[in-house]
């Protein structure tokens, strides 16, 4: 599953995973991920040749990560060593931290849990004790956990005014593109494309966008997408977009 989601999220980019331990350990993949995830310009090299810049670069990939998701160290369960020993275990927790962090809503499988075994070395010989290693959260707990926002509660407990909150919004969407000559009728079709989206952010951030950035008359999915994903990115360059939205 995680090596799919990787794939098909840096397809653009060409690049394909087929291990997690051996395509991950040197940095490049997640730092190829982390950019294309959560929009950070991240200071170090794409490329890291030996051990000692690969051990440079993962330290801050992996300190961003812990930033980003607002982890003390005690609470880490991968390090620099563990990712660069290629170790699944570790390279499994970060990939799933920064899954759940940057894309909330992929169905990452419930209940993943491994046996694992570990050897010590003593005076009196092998030492060996087993354990169960938690990869994913339980779904009942989960479930427990989830409180929905206000457009969720909108959907399940009031739908009969949902209508009057589209009516509002297209009200205000006309408003500020209509000064462009623009009329908004429906905000399912005419948003699909990233169009209306970005004007409305430039009338209402007040900056003009260069024609040169964006697609205005997008003749496919990947210039709609394009468009969505700038959008995305000038929300959260502005402040207003603090949770992962897929723009697909």
């Amino acid at each position: 599953f995680l090596t799919e989601w990787i794939n098909r999220t840096l397809k653009e980019e060409h690049i394909v995973v087929k291990s997690l331990e051996e395509d991950l350990y040197d940095g490049l993949v997640l730092h190829h991920l982390l950019e294309n995830l959560g929009s950070l310009k991240l200071d170090v090299d794409k490329i890291a040749l030996t051990e000692k810049k690969q051990r440079q670069k993962l330290s801050v990939l992996l300190e961003a990560v812990a930033k980003c998701l607002q982890l003390e160290e005690s609470q880490l369960k991968w390090s620099v060593e563990s990712i660069l020993a290629k170790d699944l275990l570790s390279t499994l927790h970060l990939l799933v931290a920064i899954a759940k962090h940057f894309e909330p809503t992929l169905a990452l499988p419930p209940n993943v849990q491994v046996e694992t075994i570990t050897i010590e070395t003593t005076s009196r010989g092998l030492k060996t004790s087993n354990a169960v290693e938690y990869i994913t959260e339980n779904k009942e707990n989960i479930e427990a956990q989830s409180k929905d926002d206000a457009f969720d509660e909108l959907f399940s407990c009031a739908p009969d005014k949902l209508d009057a909150v589209k009516k509002a919004l297209l009200q205000f969407v006309d408003q500020h593109v209509g000064k462009l000559g623009l009329n908004v009728k429906d905000i399912e079709s005419q948003f699909s494309d990233g169009v209306i989206l970005l004007l409305l952010i430039g009338q209402l951030e007040g900056y003009f966008l260069n024609l040169r950035n964006f697609f205005l008359t997008p003749a496919s999915t990947m210039e709609m997408v394009h468009n969505v994903n700038l959008a995305m990115e000038l929300l959260a360059e502005g402040g207003l977009l603090n949770f992962p939205v897929n723009s697909e």
